[in-house]
């Protein structure tokens, strides 16, 4: 997509998906002009999103659904043509899925989102004398941070990937060490990883259990023993039997442990009290 010499979007009251496509022409092209209009003039040159009945305005009678049915907005649009650009493919589905659909299916269907309510009380009140445009402004350069927080989040995601998979060629009995914290779901939930072991930004070392892979109740491949839940030093080191140990969340997902030997431990004892993967 080439960039347009101007962009428009509607006046008057806003939303989450023309504050957001707002945003991401902006990532893309952070000198794009953008005006708000009530009505596209004959003949425009240009991108419009949200207005004007074009390839991203999603208010026809033909709006264009995802596969899963849910009907795009002007975000989702937009994000259709330039996710890809900015994450890579797989990443831009994850992305579509878990953050953009919400707000399209809200703007389409007024579901309530806790991200489009905030965004909307950006605008003006009933009874206020404030600029709309002006608070258009400043909902996006809300929308933009987050968006960049997000975008910079699939990248660190896809960055992981190589580090991640060296780890899993090193597991030993079901368990990866990594060198350091790096996003590992992607390559670890459809493996035989059952726990994953690495440094805490807290110090000391952490230990998760890996999911199962599209397990729609979130179950863990392993998690750590019932006795040992919501426990920290030095009771959890005197249930568990395993000295070093700080916490084990109350879940069962996560233990700290002052150091790698401990963390290791708290797995090998884990497996042993789970041996077979819950199905």
């Amino acid at each position: 997509m080439e960039k347009p010499r101007l962009a428009l979007t509607h006046a008057g009251r806003f939303h989450a998906d023309d504050v957001f496509g707002a945003a991401l022409l902006r990532e893309v092209w952070p000198d794009l002009e953008i005006r708000r209009v009530y009505e596209v003039p004959e003949g425009f040159d240009g991108l419009a999103f949200d207005i004007g009945g074009g390839p991203f305005d999603h208010h026809g009678p033909d709006r264009a659904c995802r596969e899963n049915g849910m009907p795009y907005a002007a975000f989702g649009l937009l994000w259709r043509e330039l996710g890809e650009g900015l994450v890579g493919p797989e990443q831009a589905r994850w992305m579509d899925e878990h953050f953009i659909q919400p707000l399209d299916k809200d703007d389409n269907f007024g579901t309530g989102d806790s991200l489009a309510d905030a965004i909307g009380g950006f605008n003006p009140v009933w009874d206020s004398d404030a600029d709309p445009d002006a608070r258009f402004w400043q909902a996006e350069a809300f929308a933009a941070a987050i968006l960049k927080n997000r975008i910079e989040g699939a990248r660190a995601v896809t960055r992981a990937g190589a580090l991640v998979e060296q780890a899993l060629a090193r597991m030993q009995d079901g368990i990866v060490v990594l060198p350091r914290f790096a996003p590992w779901k992607n390559q670890l939930k459809p493996s035989a990883a059952r726990l994953v072991v690495y440094p805490s930004q807290r110090g000391g070392y952490s230990a998760q259990g890996v999911p199962l892979p599209d397990d729609p109740k979130h179950r863990l491949k392993c998690s750590f023993p019932e006795p040992w839940r919501g426990l920290r030093a030095p009771q959890l080191e005197r249930v568990s039997g395993i000295r070093g140990l700080r916490f084990c969340h109350a879940s069962g997902f996560l233990i700290g442990a002052n150091n790698l030997e401990a963390a290791l431990a708290a797995c090998r004892a884990a497996l042993a009290a789970q041996p077979e993967q819950p199905v």
